[in-house]
């Protein structure tokens, strides 16, 4: 077995008696993922200039394809046409981003795909939780969303409060253990079982295929949660 299989490129930053601890190649990764789903946005902005009347180009097409895409997949989800189509952004955007830190992963020396860092799942997560409490909180308006949470009896108000923090936990663990599973696995066969041929199909189904399940379990869980959190 490879000594220095699980290492990673730490930076560590003094402050005071702490220090901050940040895996550089988490950061690069994202940052890659972050400027390339800008890049590929303003492309196909760019690519949306025509008339009305104009046959559609490619860009047209491609994003037409992955809109209706989403919401057949995701934005059903919701309980009204309003709040899929005001949530439908918020949501799609969560699922590119997530689908394309797992597909990195494939990618040679970028250390594995972001998501593999527990990290990136919690953020993702609680950024999730946030949205949910501010999308009821709209809807409800704010006093009426925290009465909601003293229902039906005030005592259970901490029981709320556990419910919402399991769900945020199981909701980042779930892709956070799946990825980190599959990094595992690929990692086992690499240094001590088929060096070649098998870890290279490995990543790439785990990378291509279950990145794309997992993406898309994560978005659908946002749905869910915000779409519950909403009607209670």
């Amino acid at each position: 077995m490879d000594e220095h299989l699980g290492e990673r490129l730490v930076l560590n930053v003094p402050l005071g008696s702490l220090s901050l601890r940040f895996n550089l190649m988490t950061m690069i990764a994202s940052w890659v993922v972050m400027v390339l789903l800008i890049v590929l946005a303003l492309s196909l902005r760019r690519g949306l200039r025509q008339t009305i009347e104009e046959k559609p180009n490619r860009a047209q097409a491609m994003v037409d394809a992955v809109v209706g895409l989403l919401q057949s997949q995701l934005g059903a989800g919701f309980s009204s046409e309003r709040l899929a189509r005001e949530l439908l952004p918020f949501v799609g955007t969560l699922f590119l981003f997530v689908l394309f830190l797992n597909w990195i992963s494939v990618v040679p020396y970028l250390g594995g795909a972001p998501t593999e860092d527990l990290n990136i799942p919690i953020s993702l997560a609680v950024m999730v939780l946030v949205m949910s409490h501010v999308v009821a909180s709209r809807v409800h308006g704010v006093g009426g969303h925290v009465r909601g949470l003293f229902k039906p009896f005030a005592f259970l108000f901490p029981l709320h409060l556990l419910a919402e923090l399991g769900r945020t936990t199981s909701h980042s663990f779930r892709l956070f253990g799946n990825l980190f599973g599959g990094g595992i696995l690929i990692a086992v066969f690499s240094t001590a079982l088929v060096p070649l041929v098998v870890p290279v199909g490995l990543n790439l189904f785990f990378g291509l295929f279950a990145g794309l399940i997992q993406a898309f379990v994560f978005a659908m869980l946002a749905v869910i949660y915000i779409n519950n959190l909403v009607n209670e």
